[in-house]
């Protein structure tokens, strides 16, 4: 029963780090239908942001104090990286076959992992470490230490940073999506934007917002993953974004609510799968087939995933 706990609790942290990353993938894909496998890299992008910050501005200081800094700092480089590249990569190929944005998203990915891995180390206005190898993340005080016991189960700080990322990230996004302007804005583009259009939106401005909001999320994920594995390197991304999308894909593609549900559920299939999975097949090098596996096994027998996407009839 307590290894039961301790892998519940291990795969909720997990699966929250998946949740936060698949929710920027939703809410792209419900604005202009985009399967941005180049989220992966923002989210590795926003980690290195805030170690950036933290070197160029608080080197040596790991008080609580300075973890807003990081978040604003990881923010900042995610969202402008995100916007960069939909205004220059995505945008011109609004309107061509579905292939051609897809190739160009792995293109992309590969992109950022190469700049960040050749070009980190030689920014020539900071002395940053070299990125082709791990680098050392800062731990910083409260959010990081010994872990708390509660009964015979082990929670670590950084978890409850994970866990309550995610809880207020969702409710910051179910108000703005539903309660604000833009939010309201954005539910009438993913409807039909070319009626959205003749209404007066501006439904550039509007995916704009749907990349920074996705950004936002991968980049506070991206300071998560940072503070829990104690570093980080410019491969992070990739299989971090692929889980990511098998989690979106597992909730139901294109619903918000199912990215959440589906990345907690591929986080905590994975954990039990270590620990309960005796022989040959268990253990951490099988928990990235069982999580697979768990994909396959819904789209088979549920292909709108679990709790389905919400599909518009568009004219």
């Amino acid at each position: 029963m307590d290894a039961f706990a301790q892998q519940l609790v291990n795969g909720l942290t997990l699966g929250s780090l998946y949740a936060l990353i698949a929710v920027g993938y939703t809410v792209v894909y419900g604005i202009i239908q985009l399967i941005n496998f180049a989220h992966g890299e923002i989210f590795m992008i926003g980690a290195f942001g805030a170690l950036s910050t933290w070197l160029i501005f608080f080197d040596g200081n790991l008080a609580l104090w300075v973890l807003p800094f990081m978040i604003l700092g990881a923010i900042l480089a995610s969202v402008t990286t995100a916007v960069l590249m939909e205004r220059i990569a995505y945008r011109p190929l609004r309107h061509a076959p579905r292939l051609a944005p897809l190739i160009s998203a792995i293109g992309i990915s590969i992109f950022l992992q190469e700049a960040v891995r050749l070009f980190y180390g030689s920014v020539p206005f900071a002395d940053f470490p070299d990125a082709k190898q791990r680098v050392p993340f800062p731990q910083i005080e409260v959010v990081t230490g010994p872990a708390f016991q509660l009964g015979n189960v082990t929670i670590q700080r950084s978890a409850l940073f994970t866990i309550g990322a995610l809880i207020m990230c969702a409710a910051g996004l179910w108000y703005f999506v539903n309660l604000t302007k833009t939010g309201r804005a954005m539910q009438a583009v993913s409807q039909d934007p070319d009626t959205a259009r003749l209404m007066g939106i501006n439904v550039n401005r509007i995916i704009v917002v749907a990349f920074a909001v996705g950004a936002t999320l991968a980049a506070i994920a991206g300071i998560a993953q940072g503070l829990q594995v104690t570093n980080i390197n410019f491969r992070m991304g990739f299989l971090a974004g692929l889980k990511a999308f098998t989690a979106a894909v597992l909730g139901g593609i294109g619903n918000v609510w199912g990215a959440v549900v589906g990345g907690l559920t591929l986080g905590i299939v994975e954990a039990m799968a270590v620990q309960f999975i005796p022989g040959t097949f268990g253990g951490s090098p099988w928990k990235d087939v069982w999580a697979f596996a768990l994909l396959i096994i819904v789209l088979v027998f549920r292909p709108q995933g679990i709790l389905g996407a919400r599909v518009v009839d568009r004219a």
